[in-house]
């Protein structure tokens, strides 16, 4: 019997097999939104542990277990842990990550990784899934709500998934940090044109694409602030008012029972009554593998609202470990 190992894989060892760029989760998350829509996985409701003597809506951790088919089958957690105020009291990134995944047939542990990374650049893919079904063609605009590092992640992945993009507005309630970013991307991306917006409204009307990136716990953004033919990534959950539910062509969520709890926007809309699984348009998985509809014409408001799946991490994971082994990365250390 061989002797079981782990391979562990940094943030570096992870950037180094190309996790820095969001081609190689762009992939992994569509297959793994193709598993979805065939049933092929298994996903746990994912747990919220937070201190009981009460805390910021985004200081928490959150255990995220799934198991996905296909080709390929393999189980893992996400063990993620966020402190609001990391950024500014301790120099530190508000999220942190690891990943541990399991071998399918013995389901022993068979590597554990570094996931802040993953887990903000599949994110990211989401969002860039979505925009290839739900954006409207051809568009040359988005807004960034939010400029910390979720936001950084969405802006590279618009800039480097969409090539007709050329203006991108930002803006933070922290002018600085939004000052900070846009120089980021103006080195790394010279050809798009880069403003700062004075308000949220400002960043979002006109907006082609609208992707909320912060951590607030109070809607703020209502429908009137959307024009036709927006679509809106509700990455942070809490941005959008209800009436943004209600009277969005459109609502796609990327799994409905994850999005239906925790007394989010949506679920608290579901427990008064105006809202429903029948009232949603569609689950992201079934538009990719086109079973539903995605963008009809581009008069449409269409709002995503992805509450984060475990099997993202997992199949971005999968990818990563796949490379990792092929290519003898990271490091290998004794189970036992």
């Amino acid at each position: 019997m061989t002797a079981p190992t782990l391979r562990y894989l940094s943030r570096s060892d992870i950037a180094a097999l190309g996790g820095d760029h969001s081609d190689l989760y762009m992939a992994a998350i569509e297959h793994g939104l193709r598993l979805h829509a065939a049933g092929e996985f298994v996903q746990p409701l994912k747990p919220y542990l937070r201190n009981p003597r009460g805390c910021h809506i985004a200081d928490r951790i959150i255990a995220m277990p799934a198991w996905i088919g296909g080709d390929h089958p393999i189980s893992g957690l996400k063990w993620i842990g966020s402190k609001h105020d990391n950024p500014s009291a301790r120099g530190l990134e508000r999220a942190s990550a690891v990943m541990v995944l399991n071998d399918a047939e013995t389901n022993f542990p068979v590597a554990i990784m570094e996931a802040g990374l993953i887990s903000a650049m599949r994110t990211a893919a989401v969002t860039g899934v979505a925009v290839r079904h739900l954006a409207k063609s051809g568009f040359t605009d988005a807004s960034i709500v939010g400029c910390g590092p979720i936001g950084e992640r969405q802006a590279r992945m618009l800039a480097e998934q969409f090539p007709t993009l050329e203006t991108l507005r930002l803006f933070d309630l922290r002018r600085e940090a939004a000052e900070d970013l846009s120089s980021r991307l103006r080195d790394r991306f010279p050809r798009l044109r880069i403003a700062i917006a004075e308000t949220a409204e400002a960043a979002v009307r006109d907006a082609s694409v609208v992707v909320t990136c912060t951590v607030t716990d109070t809607p703020y953004l209502p429908f009137s602030w959307l024009s036709r033919g927006t679509f809106l990534a509700n990455v942070s959950i809490m941005d959008v008012e209800s009436e943004v539910f209600l009277k969005s062509d459109k609502v796609v969520v990327d799994d409905w029972d994850q999005s239906n709890r925790e007394k989010k926007v949506i679920n608290l809309l579901v427990e008064s009554g105006q809202f429903s699984r029948e009232t949603l348009h569609a689950e992201l998985g079934e538009i990719v593998v086109g079973r539903k509809p995605g963008r009809e014409s581009d008069d449409e408001i269409i709002l995503l609202n992805p509450m984060g799946m475990a099997i993202d991490d997992v199949a971005c994971a999968a990818a990563i470990l796949r490379l990792a082994e092929a290519k003898g990365a990271g490091t290998l250390l004794p189970l036992y």
